[in-house]
């Protein structure tokens, strides 16, 4: 079983192989991270490690047995107890259910290891496999229309109270 790791320097190459091989699948139904993000991957890690040590944002990976990387989710943004939910999940790890659970365990260390008790989380309009994921986590459409990078998208809610005291797994 795949385990969810906290963002370290250690996952600096896994995590470049995994938005390279991925990027034409991502790019199919979320917006490109673009040819600067690659080039310049070294500093924008180090700047994304320290908004975590900054408690701003905690980054997740999602790893396999072997040590690749399915996954990330991430929350970023924390403040009041309330954080921004994104995750990409590498298409050969799609179909599983590994990033329902995922962001159901996600869910749980919100609550339990940063203190969070609501979860913003969007998508776009033609992304019927994360609205499912979102739908199948709790989440809940706010009816909110937004814009992701210029494309339709609509906005979802989670309190991440009843994970408390349901504990890890909990829908």
């Amino acid at each position: 079983m795949p385990e969810l790791q906290r963002l370290h320097p250690d996952h600096a190459p896994t995590l470049l192989a995994f938005e390279q091989e991925n990027r034409t699948f991502f790019a199919a139904s979320v917006p490109d991270r673009g040819d600067d993000y690659f080039t310049n991957f070294d500093a924008r890690l180090a700047a994304l490690l320290a908004e975590q040590d900054a408690g701003i944002c905690h980054f997740h990976v999602l790893v396999n047995d072997e040590g690749e990387i399915l996954g990330r989710f991430n929350l970023v943004d924390a403040a009041n107890g309330s954080a921004e939910l994104g995750y990409r999940v590498a298409e050969k790890a799609t179909g599983r259910g590994l990033a329902t659970a995922t962001v159901r365990r996600l869910c749980t260390l919100a609550a339990k290891e940063y203190g969070l008790t609501t979860l913003r989380a969007a998508t776009t309009l033609d992304n019927p496999a994360s609205q499912a994921v979102l739908t199948r986590a709790g989440f809940v459409p706010t009816g909110e229309e937004v814009l992701l990078s210029g494309r339709a998208g609509l906005g979802y809610v989670r309190s991440t109270a009843e994970q408390v005291s349901l504990g890890d797994g909990a829908a």
